[in-house]
C-alpha cells in the first residue's frame, strides 16, 4: 500500500507540475459535488481545517477555484472550480487516463475485472460491505 501511495503521489507531479495530488483530489470532489464548502471538503476527507485552508489558499491563488456566495444562505461561502480549474482537472484526468491504459495493456481481460472488483471492494465504504 505504501508503493501504491507513493507511485499516486509522484504520478501527480508527473501529470501537471503545478498540481499535486492533495488538490486534484480537492479539485475533483469539487466537480463531483458541484460546489462544496472548505469545511465539508475537510470533513469529507479527515483533514484538519487549517490543511485545507492552505490547499483552497493555493487553489484560488492560482485561480482553479473561487469562492461564490451561497443562494440560500448568505453568510456561506462556497467553492466552486473555475474554467482553467475545470480545464487542468481535465488535462491530468486524460493523463491519468493514459497513464493507466498503458500501465494495464496487454492484462488478460479476466485479469483486469477482477482488480477492478478488488479496486471497489478496497475503495467501499465500511458500511458498503458490512453485511447484518
Amino acid at each position: 500500500m505504501t508503493i501504491f501511495a507513493r507511485r499516486a503521489r509522484a504520478s501527480a507531479g508527473r501529470m501537471h507540475p503545478e498540481l499535486s495530488l492533495v488538490s486534484y483530489t480537492l479539485l475533483g470532489h469539487l466537480e463531483e459535488s458541484g460546489g462544496c464548502r472548505a469545511t465539508d471538503l475537510a470533513a469529507h476527507y479527515a483533514l484538519d481545517k487549517s490543511t485545507v485552508s492552505r490547499q483552497v489558499a493555493a487553489l484560488e491563488r492560482a485561480g482553479l477555484i473561487e469562492r461564490r456566495l451561497d443562494p440560500e444562505d448568505h453568510r456561506v461561502q462556497v467553492l466552486h472550480l473555475t474554467d482553467a480549474g475545470q480545464e487542468i482537472l481535465a488535462q491530468v484526468t486524460r493523463s491519468r487516463r493514459a497513464a493507466f491504459r498503458e500501465r494495464l495493456t496487454g492484462w488478460p481481460e479476466e485479469d483486469l475485472i477482477r482488480f477492478a472488483a478488488y479496486l471497489e471492494r478496497y475503495n467501499a465504504r465500511p458500511s458498503d460491505t458490512d453485511s447484518d
